[in-house]
């Protein structure tokens, strides 16, 4: 049984009711107000609770990939230290002991940062480094922080060691152990903010995880952990905690208000389910919002079984903005009341970064400058993802390519020797480059952004086919004649680009005119029409084999091979041990757009 989840039953025996208390906060500088003359004073207090979220290891304004300050249209800056100049603002207007700070998950995973503390110089070795996640937030004073679904992807044993270095809980009110069903992080988290001459406010946060995990970071989870829906869980926890004395109930939730889920039907659960917790579960005033990536100041959204608002807000990701939720409360009737809720936005653009963050951590960060900025090889020309998306780049059949060679070492000497392999792979960037000369390990990191490890797969050609077409609704229908926009060319419907996969080792066109579930036209492997009864090994990255972005087929289909090193680090094998990286080496035109038979460019 894990350390932190003793820890919460413990505090659950004495409590008697299972909530993980933290210590008290002095006395704030919230009055008796004057309510009117003759009257009994009426006693108000205002607290302000703070919120980041999808921080993906960003701790500086820095890009790595590009080994340069971060700058981007908008203007934006990111990273923690930026967000601790904005904290302690707040701190210093509102009063420290009036507010809260919290964080909606997705903390230990997105940045050459975070992939060298969980992989290069591990947390988890005897004697290990502590996360600079973690020293960062412990230093800002985070309070409480929800689960996101990255915290998953190096590992339940990474993320253990990363809580146990935390000085504040990892809330997961549904991240369940599977055999017993009982949370295996703590649910919640309650603080008290005393009151000169009333009862303390008692705030309540209960943290809430994305469901998704079971598919995204099965291989890591599945026997082990059980992810049930937002809903479910929050009107199982928001009643228990009104009833255990809470005057304001939180939610940090790591799932979007849209409603909607990337996976289709694959789990009876909602990926994006904050709105729906807010509209369906009574007692919650206000959700810190995660996982879409999106910037909401303010959305209300009204319970249907009270009639009250509940109060949403969103920061943009990478710590590029911080949430405010402005309660005011009133005391009447013997009890703290929520009277108001306002939720606002600040811009982390807008300050320097706290120079105790950058001392803090700047050792940390040039180690991990240094590594990213190895050099590993040479490329004979420049390579780019600028037109990936619309035209078959070599730069993308260099993933292909190192997938097929890495599966077909794998099964050699297996029954599936024979088989023939197809590759998958999506233009996760638009921005990527490998320049001609020296190549680094930023360069391949920056074409492969994602800690996706590799699949083999099982599909026939009839499955192939069907696969190809589901990506091909990411092109928007463009009649034969008309003029091409290549701005208005992709992204259907929503599709974002890493959920468009070209398949490497067949041949095959797109036909845009055609409306979606029939472009995929003059299908060949080897110069032959595909046969839909063949079967091909399928090199497929771990998000897709799992069913992340619910193409067809691929979840459930035979799975041959699999293994824990990213695909990134196999890139990087591979040009190393190449020493020169040569389009004829990898290069291959495999499909084409077309209207009506004639190419598109």
């Amino acid at each position: 049984m894990p350390l932190n989840r003793r820890k919460f039953l413990k505090r659950s025996a004495v409590t008697g009711a299972g909530v993980a208390l933290a210590g008290t906060a002095a006395v704030p500088a919230a009055e008796a107000a004057e309510a009117g003359r003759g009257k009994k004073p009426m006693k108000r207090y205002a607290l302000t609770l703070m919120g980041t979220t999808d921080l993906h290891g960003h701790v500086f304004n820095w890009d790595y990939f590009k080994d340069a300050e971060y700058t981007d249209s908008a203007g934006n800056a990111q990273g923690l230290a930026r967000v601790s100049t904005l904290v302690d603002q707040v701190r210093r207007e509102k009063g420290r002991r009036n507010t809260l700070l919290l964080d909606a998950g997705d903390t230990i995973q997105g940045t050459p940062l975070t992939y060298y503390y969980a992989k290069v110089d591990p947390i988890t070795a005897e004697g290990g480094p502590v996360h600079p996640m973690a020293q960062a937030m412990n230093a800002i004073g985070y309070d409480a922080v929800a689960l996101g679904n990255h915290e998953f992807n190096y590992g339940i044993e990474t993320l253990r060691k990363f809580e146990e270095q935390c000085d504040f809980p990892l809330l997961g009110a549904n991240a369940l152990d599977a055999k017993t069903l009982k949370p295996a992080f703590p649910p919640y988290f309650i603080k008290k903010f005393p009151v000169k001459g009333a009862p303390p406010v008692k705030v309540a946060v209960l943290g809430l995880t994305n469901p998704g995990i079971a598919i995204w970071d099965k291989a890591y989870v599945q026997g082990k952990l059980t992810f049930p829906g937002l809903e479910e869980q929050a009107a199982k926890w928001v009643p228990k905690l009104r009833s255990m004395g809470a005057d304001v109930v939180v939610v940090s939730a790591h799932s979007g208000s849209s409603g909607t889920s990337s996976y289709g039907d694959q789990l009876p659960y909602v990926e994006n389910a904050a709105a729906n917790v807010a509209r369906q579960v009574p007692g919650i005033d206000a959700i810190l919002v995660g996982h879409a990536h999106q910037e909401i100041a303010e959305l209300r959204v009204t319970n249907e079984e009270t009639g009250r608002d509940v109060v949403l807000s969103e920061p943009l990701c990478y710590a590029e903005r911080l949430s405010l939720f402005d309660f005011e409360l009133v005391f009447e009737r013997g009890r703290w009341r929520v009277e108001s809720v306002k939720a606002s936005l600040r811009n982390a653009a807008t300050v320097a970064d706290d120079p105790r963050i950058t001392r803090l951590l700047s050792d940390e960060h040039a180690q991990v400058v240094e590594y990213v900025n190895q050099v590993v090889g040479s490329a004979t020309e420049t390579l780019t993802t600028v037109e990936a998306r619309y035209k078959d780049a070599p730069i993308i059949d260099l993933i292909s390519k190192v997938q097929e060679d890495v599966v077909r070492a794998a099964l050699a000497g297996t029954e599936y020797a024979s088989l023939p392999v197809l590759s998958q792979a999506s233009p996760f960037s638009r921005t990527s480059e490998i320049p001609a000369g020296e190549v680094t390990i930023r360069d391949l990191s920056s074409l492969y952004v994602y800690d996706n490890t590799l699949v083999a797969k099982l599909m026939t050609g009839a499955q192939v086919r069907a696969y190809l077409e589901y990506s091909a609704e990411y092109f928007a229908q463009t009649a034969a004649g008309a003029p091409v926009d290549v701005n208005r060319l992709t992204n259907a419907n929503g599709r974002p680009d890493y959920n468009y996969d070209y398949v490497s080792g067949l041949q095959y066109e797109i036909d845009i005119a055609r409306p979606a579930g029939s472009r995929i036209r003059n299908v060949t492997f080897e110069g032959a029409a595909l046969d839909d009864a063949q079967q091909f090994v399928f090199a497929v990255n771990n998000y897709r084999a799992n069913g992340g972005g619910a193409f067809p087929h691929v979840a459930s289909a035979k799975e041959l091979w699999s293994e824990s090193t990213e695909i990134r680090t196999r890139i990087a094998e591979w040009v190393t041990e190449k020493g020169v990286l040569d389009p004829k080496d990898f290069a291959s035109v495999d499909w084409k757009l077309t209207r009506d038979g004639t190419p598109v460019f």
